[in-house]
């Protein structure tokens, strides 16, 4: 497909992180990047450095912090693609998972426990995610997985959603967010030899009553 039908009205980016001109009410946004580059474990430039090393394409939108999927409904409704959820979860046992979903997908924590082979699951902690993904609650995302050094954290993908055209995440920060291809987030993963789960997550929606 080419690539002008495969992401329209997003600018490809290989050379900028910037996909649009800053506007100076973002312009504060845009220092808070700088800032958090030098104090993150793996910043949004070296991921971007990353991608651009990888030769995947990715479009870069900057936009005010987001921390639920209610506070990015309106920014998401004008960027193109699936947008996306993410959750930092642990079992009984320590194991942790990092679970990405499109954001209409239901999960039943109770029926994905057994679906990934875990017991139990609970939400992981602030300073657990910052101890192994190196990201804060609200700027969890695909990505992270680069800061577990230790392979301890299991990432899990929303089939569903790996079949979408373009999927949406921050970059390790929730002042931006970036678009790319399936196939590129796979590549990215293989690159940091991480292999994620891909789950049909239909089968672990909650009952309905």
């Amino acid at each position: 497909m080419p690539r002008s039908e495969m992401m329209p009205n997003i600018l490809i980016l290989q050379d900028s992180p910037v996909s649009r001109p800053i506007s100076p009410s973002e312009n504060n946004f845009s220092q808070s990047v700088e800032d958090v580059n030098a104090t993150l474990p793996t910043a949004p430039n070296a991921l971007f450095a990353v991608l651009k090393h990888l030769n995947i394409d990715y479009a870069l939108h900057h936009h005010r912090p987001l921390f639920t999927v209610a506070d990015g409904l309106e920014i998401e409704a004008g960027i193109p693609g699936r947008h996306n959820r993410n959750l930092f979860i642990r079992d009984k046992k320590e194991r942790m998972f990092l679970v990405s979903a499109l954001n209409e997908t239901k999960i039943d924590l109770k029926k994905l426990a057994p679906a990934v082979g875990a017991d139990r699951f609970s939400f992981g902690s602030p300073d657990r995610l910052w101890r192994h993904l190196g990201v804060k609650p609200g700027s969890v995302c695909p990505f992270a997985i680069i800061n577990d050094a230790d392979k301890v954290v299991t990432p899990v993908l929303d089939a569903e959603m790996m079949r979408a055209e373009i999927i949406n995440f921050h970059p390790l920060l929730n002042t931006m967010t970036v678009g790319l291809t399936p196939s590129g987030l796979l590549t990215f993963y293989r690159h940091i030899g991480r292999e994620p789960l891909i789950l049909e997550m239909a089968a672990i929606a909650p009952d309905e009553e």
